[in-house]
């Protein structure tokens, strides 16, 4: 069984008491309580995903009913993304969710409101047991996701639980949009807000919290947890108008997560309800979809609440009108090993309507079609003579050609799969033709669908660039070949050759099904080293070209997963501490054989010296280890080091015994350490509050240690942050829209390319960033023996993201002369009548086309060769093309 998408170690991280943003940043989550203002971005940074495309479970795909081309994704743990047409690319939506609210990036149900599209709402929070110490909140934003205000909430939600494909949970009237319900876990029943999602009551009429739990008997709190009231859908046929003069939708359908009493019903605008008579008992209903038009509320039932498992199902169809029930499973009861959950009707034609075999992983998934309400289906893929299967249409993953994962397998399977974990399945409801549907790796869709109906071939494509879901564990950055080889939960890893293309494939030979640790040999970069999970092993791995091909290591007796694996400096040792009863061993060659390590405990965290090949560096419950002969013996070195939380490591290339420490609790000993004596001795770095995470890249110019990089808390104030002066003084890379959630699992620089930095995020992919600058050198500051000059100022003028009506822009701010700016104004002329409508990092007037920018307190100071960067949201009408010039002075 898939396990839950969860990092090593963040089940147990705690809050930390940060900071709100006062200038809220496109993308920025605003509770509706007086923030605090936050410390600007010290530096002038661009940033990216390095392109995967998907990698993750998209258990919801929601479009709006009254906007064509309207369309948004949900993910568990990677965030919420809005469907560029233009681009035919999706943008992500949650970016600014910061650390201490990392369980946010889990969004368990999506809603658009189709009397105004501009508005969006998520139901978001990643965990209903203590594995996240958050409680979740309801995000809104009337601007499609660009900015966002936050209602919290008194329980958790649980975007990354049981159930999470099931939905949508959460729903906007579509008469009077000031009304939305809110389905809840945990016997927290239904909620309801009248002001447009800033204020939510429970709906006490509504008694039944829905108590089915996948495991009564799992202490962990997880499979436990009650799935509680699980989708909510509007009948817009007992409503009418919209605005203020709308009359509330009366009827509404709700799901609730228990086998005897699935579906309710009221008829009131939700004051009173009931349970719908005549339904079918024994499974859940994982979604409830309303065909108005013909009076047909669809259906589609599950005997587990999934999203992997499930071994029966069924499809029902309720009258609305006459209270009939009618049972459309597409196939025999003795027939289904599977559970139905992807649910869609056609809305330009109501007759016609899909369901999903969800659970279905071998051979394949299956999705099924009606066009007479249920009356008659045909399949996807059917057999011709077993096992050679008849498909309805052409799989084409040439743009995401790892979707294969470098399988040929036996009939009936076949590479790539049609999908599996097939939760989300929507039709577009202006165009019969487009339909596209979520799997547990990718989005997939087409554009020929209804070719199905005519027996005529079509074309199913991966719909995902943009989407990158990815967790990432592990990060290295060789000074030679990929400039970036990476360790990622659920699709093991990659080399990535080019950042802004996606991999042909990811390691194979053998593929783990999540690679733990990652490393290279420093003068000999082409050598590799990788360990992970895998069902029976090897789960170990080498590589001696880059990472272009890989080939099984043996392990010892007592491996049961993937740990952390160190190469030494010259690639001809390696030392390993798996998980399991093993313990730490070490090799000569690519782990043929494994003699274990005397001196050092089991789950040890292992490390090598980045000069000396015999040198390996371990580190276990606040005491750090070292040997002098290629890991067969450790030495208990240094002790007072963090004993409690997540501690991590690394050796600087070039620099023997030099290593930087990070990690801790935040109520323990917390922060970044460093030795210059192989771990004899460490000193802790002061003004660093927190690290996580520590890396290293290309030297400053005229700098001679390399750039420090830390996930960290410096000031108050958490973020990426970078040294050029060994850790002496540092500047935050990042900005609040900038901040992915939990970065703490690994972070390096590259040491080919000055200021770039790799973030490991868990489910938003890889993130890096590149500087503007063309400074640099120890702390950052111009050459001592320059004499002051004039200060120059220019300013560039980008257009961020763009939608019907409006659009983000960003102002980059340059200090081109040689003495510090002590102060900036940007002035600019629209020329199509645009008009700003909130800004960030600057105050920002306008009168007529006239637009003026000035800094504010914290971001007027601009050195010599920095930059200072504001943003701000804006409509247009007609045209939005770029001011013809902009004045900085």
């Amino acid at each position: 069984m898939r396990r839950p998408r969860l990092l090593a170690g963040l089940a147990g991280l705690a809050l930390t008491g940060g900071l709100l943003a006062g200038a809220l940043p496109a993308g920025a989550a605003e509770p509706d309580a007086a923030p605090a203002r936050t410390q600007a971005a010290a530096a002038s940074y661009s940033w990216k995903n390095v392109r995967v495309d998907g990698g993750g479970f998209v258990p919801g795909l929601v479009f709006n009913r009254t906007e064509k081309n309207l369309l948004y994704a949900r993910t568990d743990i990677g965030g919420a993304y809005r469907w560029d047409q233009a681009g035919s690319a999706w943008v992500p939506l949650l970016d600014h969710i910061g650390w201490d609210d990392w369980g946010h990036t889990g969004v368990v149900s999506l809603a658009s409101d189709t009397a105004d599209p501009d508005r969006v709402y998520a139901a978001v929070g990643t965990y209903t047991n203590d594995w996240d110490p958050g409680t979740g909140a309801v995000l809104r934003s009337a601007d499609r996701g660009a900015t966002w205000q936050r209602a919290d909430l008194p329980f958790k939600l649980g975007g990354n639980m049981p159930g999470r494909g099931m939905g949508e949970r959460l729903a906007v009237d579509p008469h009077d949009n000031r009304i939305l319900y809110l389905g809840a876990p945990s016997g927290n029943g239904l909620w309801r807000s009248t002001d447009s999602g800033a204020t939510w009551a429970k709906v006490t009429s509504f008694t039944n919290p829905g108590g089915y739990q996948q495991d009564p008997t799992d202490t962990s709190g997880y499979n436990s947890d009650e799935q509680g009231v699980v989708w909510v859908t509007f009948d817009e046929s007992t409503g009418a108008g919209t605005g203020a003069g709308a009359t509330a939708t009366k009827t509404i359908y709700v799901g609730v997560g228990d086998k005897e009493n699935a579906v309710y019903r009221s008829t009131d605008a939700g004051a009173t309800w009931t349970r719908l008579a005549g339904q079918p008992t024994g499974h859940l209903a994982h979604k409830g979809v309303l065909d108005a038009d013909n009076g047909y509320l669809y259906l589609a039932y599950s005997d587990t609440a999934g999203p992997y498992d499930g071994g029966k199902g069924k499809v029902y169809r309720y009258a609305t009108a006459t209270g009939e029930w009618k049972d459309i499973t597409p196939v025999a009861e003795a027939d289904t090993y599977h559970g139905f959950s992807g649910l869609t009707v056609d809305r330009q034609h109501p007759g016609t309507v899909m369901v999903s075999a969800y659970s279905s992983w071998w051979p394949d998934t299956q999705l099924f079609r009606t066009t007479d309400s249920g009356t008659t289906w045909t399949r996807a893929w059917d057999y011709s003579a077993y096992p050679t299967r008849s498909n309805r249409y052409t799989m084409d993953v040439s743009s995401v050609p790892w979707l294969t994962w470098g399988g040929n397998p036996a009939p009936p399977e076949q590479a790539p799969k049609l999908g599996w974990m097939t939760e989300a399945l929507e039709i577009d409801p202006f165009d019969s033709d487009r339909m596209l549907y979520g799997t547990g790796a990718t989005v997939y869709g087409t554009t020929e669908l209804t070719r199905w109906d005519t027996n005529t071939n079509f074309t199913i494509r991966p719909m995902v660039k943009g989407l990158e879901e990815t967790a990432v564990l592990d990060l290295v950055s060789p000074p030679s070949g990929a400039p970036l080889i990476s360790a990622l939960g659920d699709v093991g890893g990659f080399r990535h050759t080019d950042l802004g293309a996606v991999p042909p494939m990811m390691f194979t030979a053998p593929n783990f099904t999540s690679t733990t640790s990652l490393d290279y040999a420093e003068t000999k970069p082409d050598v590799l080293v990788r360990s992970g999970h895998l069902d029976g092993g090897p789960r170990v791995a080498f590589s001696t070209d880059n990472g272009a091909h890989w080939f099984a290591g043996q392990e010892p007796a007592g491996v049961t997963g993937g740990g952390t694996v160190a190469a030494a400096a010259d690639g001809g040792r390696f030392v390993w501490s798996p998980e399991g009863t093993a313990g730490v061993h070490a090799a000569t060659g690519h782990g043929t054989s494994w003699t274990p390590s005397a001196g050092i405990p089991a789950g040890a965290t292992v490390e090598s010296d980045r000069v000396d090949p015999k040198t390996f560096y371990g580190f276990h419950g606040g005491t750090f280890y070292a040997s002098a002969d290629g890991g067969l013996t450790f030495t208990a070195k240094a002790t007072g080091l963090p004993a409690k939380g997540n501690v991590r490591f690394k050796a600087v290339p070039g620099r023997k015994g030099d290593i930087w420490l990070a990690g801790g609790a935040p109520d323990a000993a917390y922060g970044l350490w460093h030795s210059t004596d192989g771990g004899a001795t460490f000193t802790k770095v002061s003004g660093v509050d927190q690290a996580d995470a520590v890396g290293f890249g290309k030297a400053a110019p005229n700098a001679s240690y390399p750039a420090l990089y830390s996930s960290a808390r410096i000031g108050g104030v958490r973020g990426v942050f970078r040294s050029t002066d060994a850790g002496a003084t540092w500047v935050r890379v990042n900005d609040d829209a900038h901040q992915w959630g939990w970065t703490g699992a690994t972070i390096t620089g590259d040491p080919r390319v000055y200021g770039r930095v790799y973030v490991a995020t868990n489910g938003r992919g890889i993130i890096y960033g590149d500087t503007s600058e063309t400074g640099g050198g120890d702390g950052g500051g111009t050459d001592p023996g320059t004499p002051p000059g004039p200060a120059g100022c220019t300013a560039a003028y980008t257009v961020q993201s763009q939608w019907g009506g409006g659009f983000t822009g960003q102002v980059t701010v340059r200090n081109t002369g040689t003495a510090p700016l002590t102060g900036w104004k940007v002035v600019w002329e629209y020329p199509a009548g645009q008009r700003v409508t909130q800004a960030w990092n600057a105050t920002v007037t306008q009168t007529g086309t006239a637009v003026t920018a000035a800094n504010l307190s914290y971001n007027g100071t601009v050195p010599a060769g920095g930059s200072a960067t504001f943003g701000f949201n804006a409509s247009w009408a007609g045209a939005n093309p770029p001011p013809a010039t902009l004045t900085c002075t």
